[in-house]
């Protein structure tokens, strides 16, 4: 009995490793190969068979992305202030919305939760056409407001209840305490529960960041000014073609794009995790 088991453990080993490089090698190809795109010439990447890794290394791709009449940085500047609006604008909704939600009892409490969560059974196609309209009359159009406000109407009942999930997970006996000892609600709630579900702030935030970054149908709708272009329609502008596409400088542009995510994700890997299984969790 005793060798079967070892045989089955290291059968089962084996077949762990091997998923697990499997994965690894499905997940992170397609960014190995960005990135040896971005460092080839035309003739590398046209080159059939196609080789891994380019024949002879050039960082013209990258020189070039500066250049031209549709600069890259322009629209990477537009990404980041209004990915940055929309984090900021939706965490501050939907701490005190979550809160609200699930701490206090008031009238309308259930219907409001579920009108939350039917607003995400709609695509993001349904709402173009009515927000439109509604940028219009605002003259709204092309601005970042815009932006961050049409990002955060679709980012926002998400992240409220993310953030209700997270309050959940907090007694409230520690709020009660709180207030015997003299707080109001509001105190309570900022220096009490806010302090506890802090990863779950950060893994709301993150998402939301991510939400406005890799928006490409608001942008291309709300937005006609080729200067007030975020990163998605930006890049189709600027490396599409009617009959050439540049893919040395889209595989560059989106290499310079990856690294800031990346590095985001690497430093809020603990708090990503902790928010995510302190709020499955109550009590």
């Amino acid at each position: 009995m005793i060798v079967i088991k070892r045989r089955f453990s290291w059968v089962w080993s084996g077949i762990i490793g091997l998923t697990i490089i499997f994965s690894l090698v499905w997940t992170l190809f397609p960014i190995f190969w960005m990135f040896s795109t971005s460092l080839k010439s035309n003739i590398d990447i046209f080159k059939v068979p196609p080789s891994l890794w380019p024949s002879q290394i050039t960082y013209g791709n990258y020189e070039n992305l500066g250049g031209g009449i549709t600069p890259i940085w322009t629209f990477f500047t537009n990404s980041v202030i209004t990915s940055l609006g929309t984090l900021v604008l939706a965490v501050v909704l939907a701490t005190f919305a979550g809160y609200a939600l699930s701490r206090m009892k008031f009238v309308l409490r259930k219907p409001i939760l579920m009108g939350v969560l039917v607003t995400q059974m709609f695509p993001l196609v349904v709402l173009l056409i009515p927000l439109y309209l509604v940028f219009l009359k605002a003259n709204l159009l092309n601005t970042y407001t815009g932006l961050i406000l049409a990002f955060t109407s679709f980012t926002l009942p998400f992240s409220i209840w993310m953030i209700k999930g997270f309050v959940d997970s907090v007694p409230v006996e520690i709020e009660q305490a709180a207030m015997v000892d003299g707080c109001s609600r509001m105190q309570a709630m900022i220096r009490v529960c806010l302090p506890l579900i802090v990863p779950g702030i950060v893994a709301t935030s993150v998402f939301a960041f991510l939400d406005a970054w890799n928006n490409l149908l608001f942008p291309l709708v709300l937005v006609n000014d080729i200067g007030m272009k975020t990163l998605p329609p930006g890049m189709i502008i600027a490396f599409g073609g009617e009959f050439k596409h540049d893919w040395g400088g889209m595989m560059a542009a989106s290499t310079i794009v990856a690294v800031p995510v990346i590095i985001v994700f690497v430093l809020l890997q603990r708090y990503l995790v902790a928010g995510m299984t302190s709020g499955s969790v109550k009590g």
